[in-house]
């Protein structure tokens, strides 16, 4: 008997421990939503690790500095508002790393004419726990939908 709990303990561990981490990244991703379109660019990087890679469809690949800059960049942007929506498609955690597909939805509104331009872009980010116990995208894919 006591065999058969100490099985079923150690089954429901790593299922707990995936579902903690599922849900720390998807808190992460909520903080980050929530940053970005509160205009927080001091607070938008903290979601990328400082060796990340990041590849959107059409564009150079980027690393951490860029990614902050081009950030930075459209959210003190005075012509222009930003607004980003998340819809998680699947979080999948292997130990320390996770994988998320993502899809964003961004609209940009010309603040002088109100026009409004939206663009749906699908993703794959690949998450990493760093030793301060945050998870961080160390990698991610993006593009628009045509």
């Amino acid at each position: 008997m006591a065999g058969a709990l100490l099985l079923a303990a150690l089954a429901i561990m790593p299922a707990a421990a995936q579902s903690s981490a599922e849900a720390e990244i998807r808190a992460a991703f909520a903080q980050w939503t929530d940053d970005f379109n509160a205009r927080r660019a001091d607070k938008t990087c903290d979601l990328f690790a400082k060796d990340l890679i990041a590849q959107y469809r059409g564009a150079p690949e980027r690393g951490y500095a860029r990614q902050c800059e081009l950030l930075t960049t459209a959210l003190t942007d005075p012509k222009r508002r930003f607004h980003n929506a998340l819809a998680i498609r699947e979080i999948l955690v292997l130990g320390d790393i996770a994988i998320a597909r993502v899809v964003w939805t961004q609209t940009i509104r010309e603040n002088d004419s109100g026009k409004e331009t939206r663009t749906v872009e699908p993703g794959l980010d690949v998450f990493r726990k760093e030793p301060d116990g945050k998870w961080r995208i160390i990698r991610y894919l993006a593009y628009d939908e045509e």
